[in-house]
């Protein structure tokens, strides 16, 4: 079959795929509601800001929804026989990590988990550490459930970015009560090492500060199959933290799900999901059927297609890099994890990256809504001749 073309703000989009690699092309999301490509509408500016690929998902996903979509039935739904003990398997398989299911309880996004442990674990006007620059809501769901955000930046690093435990230890007043851990880092992508995570663990133990560990980005590790580091789950460390901590998961950044509002938290034990369920009452919504089944098909069948995702990633990774160095001013730590490149161009000379970008057909993140002024956010999961053409603009917008 021919496939069909559209083209746009000079590129062609291409639907359906002809090729065998399932990155080379992909779909026109025009017209289909998406938050990504709407924001820059009827304008020449290739969207690279929010976290979604722009790739289609694995076929056998695809596969799974048509098979749920062809039952006909849409009711009320909680979590199906498979999702707990799938994701429970998945853990085990990719990171060691041993999971009672009976500690699996659904949600409909990692943002969700986050504002419920926000009323579930803290009082009004109680303080919840983050350590920025750090993916928005960690910044503003604090405060819209009435508790107070503490910054607590990370070290930056010509090769890395680092917990500063000085700085931590510091921010910590008998007002803690939660520490938001995003890990893998978005934006900066970093993979937080085992030490790091003990020395964590044993601090927050110490003041009595509960750990919510958000690990979305824990299947896309860039480097695993080379000697890269490896994501260590907080709450599967050996420590009376970690076995009081809550994980947030979901598929969605591995398999582009996002839109199917399907993700998990891993509590301490049982019990607790009952009184998670009762903090989100009358907030927040049950997951859909169709995030389910395509969850436990990407947990059980879609390790293939990431592994192939990955080697496109460390390959675009690479891209990045080279162009950033050749642009005056423009540095970037190369990433552990994430289809996300942080750009620093404070040194740039542009007083504004953000509009700068956008003036040269760019439409990157804003680093002042991660609490980075100075900083601009890629998104590089797209297809490769799509990437060239990113990096030529984003060379323009530094010019």
């Amino acid at each position: 079959m021919v496939p069909s073309a559209t083209v746009y703000a000079g590129y062609t989009f291409v639907m359906p795929r002809s090729s065998d690699d399932p990155f080379a092309s992909c779909s026109d999301r025009h017209g289909t509601g998406s938050e990504k490509w709407d924001r820059y509408a009827d304008r020449d500016v290739i969207p690279v800001w929010v976290a979604d690929m722009d790739f289609s998902a694995p076929a056998e996903v695809l596969a799974a929804i048509h098979d749920r979509v062809d039952h006909g039935v849409f009711g009320y739904t909680h979590e199906p026989p498979g999702f707990r003990e799938s994701l429970a398997a998945h853990l085990l398989r990719r990171h060691e990590w041993q999971v009672d299911p009976a500690r699996i309880v659904a949600t409909p996004g990692v943002v969700t988990g986050l504002a419920i442990t926000a009323r579930l674990l803290a009082e009004a006007d109680d303080e919840i550490l983050t350590f920025a620059p750090v993916y928005p809501p960690f910044l503003t769901l604090p405060g819209l459930a009435g508790r107070r955000c503490v910054r607590v930046p990370l070290l930056q690093h010509a090769a890395e970015w680092a917990i500063d435990f000085a700085a931590l230890e510091a921010a910590i007043s008998p007002k803690s009560k939660l520490l938001w851990l995003c890990h893998p880092h978005n934006p900066t992508g970093t993979v937080f090492r085992t030490d790091d995570l003990v020395r964590l663990a044993d601090l927050t133990h110490r003041h009595g500060i509960t750990v919510v560990s958000d690990e979305i980005w824990s299947d896309l590790l860039l480097d695993e199959d080379h000697g890269g580091p490896e994501h260590v789950p907080f709450a599967s460390l050996d420590h009376p933290a970690a076995r009081a901590a809550i994980t947030l998961v979901a598929p969605s950044k591995t398999w582009n799900l996002a839109g199917l509002g399907c993700a998990a938290a891993i509590l301490p034990d049982a019990a607790l999901g009952r009184r998670w369920r009762i903090a989100g009452g009358g907030l927040v919504p049950m997951v859909n059927p169709l995030g389910y089944a395509a969850a436990i098909a990407a947990w059980e069948h879609g390790d293939a297609w990431r592994r192939r995702l990955i080697d496109l990633l460390r390959h675009h990774r690479g891209l990045v890099q080279d162009a950033v160095a050749a642009i005056p001013g423009l540095s970037c730590v190369p990433a552990d994890a994430t289809y996300l490149a942080w750009i620093d161009c404070r040194a740039s000379g542009v007083a504004d990256p953000q509009a700068a970008c956008e003036a040269a057909g760019l439409g990157p993140s804003d680093g002042r809504d991660f609490g980075a002024p100075g900083f601009i956010r890629l998104n590089v999961a797209c297809p490769t001749d799509r990437l060239v053409e990113v990096l030529a603009r984003l060379k323009r917008a530094f010019s």
